[in-house]
């Protein structure tokens, strides 16, 4: 069957009905190319579609979405977690989980009705993939050609790490890396991006180099209080310990004394997936914002192109609708901004401001209103920014007016209570889109944690300062736990010090190892 279209062209429909079959999904990812790189100018990694059941994207579900990964006994219980609220029909499992790989992997449920894979394929075989691909953010952090071979090391390493040392002890040390995980990434430019391919090839030169560097700088340093050393040569070994340093996995897998070469590998295995993860941390917004407009854009072609019919058209309006839908702040099922419904909304306000401006954006935006050419211009932002600066450059006062945002002041030194701090006029917006973009800042929503001293000389006691801004400290139930893992993997006291920022101690929690780690 052959439908007209307004150009004149015929294309014939992809499919009729819901079902569906793997020559129509080859068909379906052919005609969103030809519209996602053709007519969208989108840049992608070649595609690799899977079709798997749902039990198997409730697995995908619990082990973070990667295709091969260690076992460890957190996933079990995510899966049962998820699989107990599936099953009883309060959730729903996502369509799709993609992968930041070359190729990039997509995971389609074998579940889903014809229209619906091609949803998936349309936002995450191409959205997802052009921002996965062109995004600064992930060029500077991650190793899509190699994470896939990475992830096999991994996962054999550490399953002969069970077989060598007992599963009890690989437990015990992911565990403790696990809690210690979100302290776990560089967050600064200027590292040697990854090559993950290398690390595993390297991976006993590495072990042997730097058990040698670690002997070397625990042997010199002094025993017992009575033994006395120089200002500077305490200076030099803090400086062979990187100190002050943020990167609390990083630190404990040089520095640790007591940990054997095998877990200081673990160690590094899971700061690399870690490290993986932290782009995508910054850009959700972004991220789904894209691969939400790319999917609406192509949809709306196939279409027009008469290759998607009007029923199957109107079943993708109502999924994408229920994509996209955003709770009243009032409504009990409001738990947030919905990082699909803003990252859209504000993509095609951008569209808007390139293509019908109005007086208001051309003097808000003059570098981007009345250019014309909307697709270069998201392009070109979804390649350079994050969430934060997204947010902050680009919400606009009309789409504050369409959100109906607002922002409320609730200081607790002040009596009047809660206090609306902004409205809509001109510096009402500008507040609105400082604050909200602070929301997605995570250096401003992440607690600000550092090893800064260690008492080499003395008993080893590792000092960690916690930075507390705008008066946010640590929940003490968290802490303690958190620290304890710590305190185990460097297998000394510990002492962690919340600091405000006249550099006064407001809190402090001690904590001690239970033993040596690797002990059954």
């Amino acid at each position: 069957m052959t439908v007209a279209t307004a150009k004149g062209v015929k294309h014939g429909l992809l499919f009729e009905g819901a079902d569906w079959d793997f020559q129509t999904l080859q068909n379906i990812h052919d005609a969103c190319q030809d519209i996602g790189i053709g007519e969208l100018g989108l840049d992608v990694y070649p595609n690799q579609i899977e079709v798997i059941t749902s039990e198997q994207m409730l697995d995908a579900y619990s082990s973070t979405g990667m295709p091969l990964f260690y076992r460890h006994w957190s996933f079990g219980k995510h899966f049962a977690h998820h699989e107990a609220f599936y099953r009883g029909g309060y959730r729903d499992l996502a369509y799709e989980i993609v992968i930041n790989s070359s190729p990039c992997i997509s995971y389609l449920m074998e579940e889903n009705t014809a229209t619906m894979q091609t949803l998936v394929i349309a936002h995450a075989a191409f959205g997802h993939n052009h921002f996965f691909k062109n995004n600064y953010l992930f060029k500077l952090w991650t190793d899509a050609e190699g994470i896939l071979d990475y992830l096999g090391f991994a996962k054999g390493y550490i399953s002969q790490c069970e077989e060598k040392y007992g599963e009890i002890a690989v437990e015990r040390t992911l565990d403790a890396a696990h809690a210690l995980m979100s302290h776990g990434v560089h967050r600064h430019a200027g590292k040697v991006k990854l090559n993950l391919r290398e690390e595993q090839k390297r991976e006993q030169e590495r072990r042997l180099h730097e058990e040698q560097m670690f002997d070397d700088l625990w042997r010199t340093v002094p025993a017992g209080k009575a033994a006395s050393a120089s200002d500077a040569d305490f200076e030099r070994r803090r400086a062979a310990l990187g100190l002050p340093q943020d990167n609390l996995l990083y630190f404990l897998e040089k520095s640790a004394p007591r940990l054997a070469p095998w877990q200081r590998e673990i160690l590094r295995i899971v700061r690399h997936v870690a490290q993986y993860f932290h782009p995508q941390r910054q850009t959700k917004v972004m991220n789904e914002g894209t691969a939400t407009y790319v999917h609406y854009r192509i949809m709306n072609r196939l279409h027009e192109r008469g290759q998607l019919s009007d029923g199957n058209y109107l079943e993708f309006l109502k999924s994408h609708a229920n994509v996209v839908f955003q709770p009243t702040y009032d409504d009990p099922r409001f738990s947030g901004f919905n990082p699909y419904a803003l990252g859209f909304a504000m993509m095609q306000d951008i569209e808007r401001i390139v293509t019908q401006p109005t007086a208001e954006d051309l003097a808000w935006f003059p570098d981007i209103a009345g250019r014309g050419d909307a697709m270069t211009v998201l392009r070109g932002i979804w390649a350079d920014y994050r969430d934060e600066s997204f947010i902050a450059q680009f919400l606009s006062p009309h789409l504050i007016r369409q959100l109906r945002l607002f922002h409320l002041f609730d200081d607790p030194e002040q009596e009047e209570g809660i206090l609306v701090s902004a409205i809509h006029d001109e510096r009402g917006y500008r507040r609105i889109r400082r604050q909200l973009a602070r929301e997605y800042d995570i250096g401003w929503t992440d607690p600000s944690i550092e090893v800064v001293d260690v008492d080499l000389a003395g008993d080893r006691r590792l000092l960690v300062h916690h930075r507390v801004t705008n008066g946010w400290q640590l929940e003490e139930k968290d802490t303690r736990h958190v620290l304890q893992q710590l305190a185990d993997l460097w297998g000394y006291d510990v002492l962690l010090q919340e600091i405000d920022g006249e550099d006064d101690v407001l809190t402090e929690y001690h904590a001690y190892p239970r033993g040596k780690l690797t002990a059954a």
